[in-house]
């Protein structure tokens, strides 16, 4: 399909009861929405195959679905900081900022160095990226030491007061994640959890009420990635 046919194509799907719906029973807000489901667009995908200069010639259109394309037609080798920068600016849903970090960035050689710059951005859809590479991030890489999930536990401490409802939910998904990955980073996982408990803030108390029901429910599926010796750590907050 040429770039042509597949913006015809989209108009063909167009449904602006879809927008509608989306917005009402998903929380999802988007500029230049045609109203078409993932499930479709999944389907058109799939047709395309493997197309970088196709999808981001997408993404430039500014259709929202264009975008959401984009990011299932390229694979984690075609990212680069500039594009990963220039995405993350139109972010303004969940839906875009989780296909994009999920399927493409977490994948990616950049994830560690995108979480750690984008855990310290402000708006709300930038900082969501952070938690949601974060979270897949856990599963994406199966090879990775306990030392390396470790180190997210005090961002996580420190953004937990962040109550902004897609951030906060972001901040819980990460914390479960990597509480899943093996046993030793689950423990410390309820430890991080705990330590949340003590805080005043709401957004911290129902991140940690939330991680703890899932992680320690008996029969919790868990991963069992590469791991080290447990031993417990001093929880840090940064200033």
């Amino acid at each position: 399909m040429t770039y042509n046919e597949i913006i015809e194509c989209l108009h063909d799907l167009a449904d602006p009861e879809v927008v509608l719906l989306k917005e009402k029973r998903f929380g999802i807000v988007a500029q230049n929405s045609l109203g078409i489901y993932h499930k479709e667009l999944k389907l058109i995908a799939k047709e395309i195959g493997h197309e970088p200069g196709l999808a981001l010639q997408l993404f430039d259109s500014g259709i929202y679905e264009a975008r959401l394309l984009c990011s299932k037609l390229l694979r984690p080798k075609n990212v680069t900081e500039d594009l990963a920068e220039k995405w993350i600016k139109v972010f303004d849903n969940w839906e875009i900022c989780d296909s994009f970090c999920m399927g493409l960035v977490a994948k990616s050689k950049y994830a560690y160095t995108k979480i750690m710059e984008w855990s310290e951005r402000t708006p709300e859809f930038e900082k969501r990226a952070a938690f949601a590479t974060m979270a897949a991030f856990c599963m994406a890489d199966k090879k990775a030491d306990n030392e390396v999930f470790e180190q997210f536990f005090p961002i996580i401490l420190r953004e937990a007061n962040d109550d902004r409802h897609f951030v906060k939910k972001a901040v819980n998904w990460a914390l479960r994640s990597i509480g899943k990955r093996n046993i030793d980073l689950r423990r410390q996982a309820i430890e991080v959890a705990g330590d949340l408990l003590e805080f005043e803030n709401r957004a911290a108390k129902w991140i940690a009420k939330d991680a703890l029901a899932e992680l320690q429910k008996e029969g919790v599926r868990m991963s069992d990635y590469p791991r080290g010796v447990y031993r417990p750590v001093r929880r840090q907050i940064d200033d």
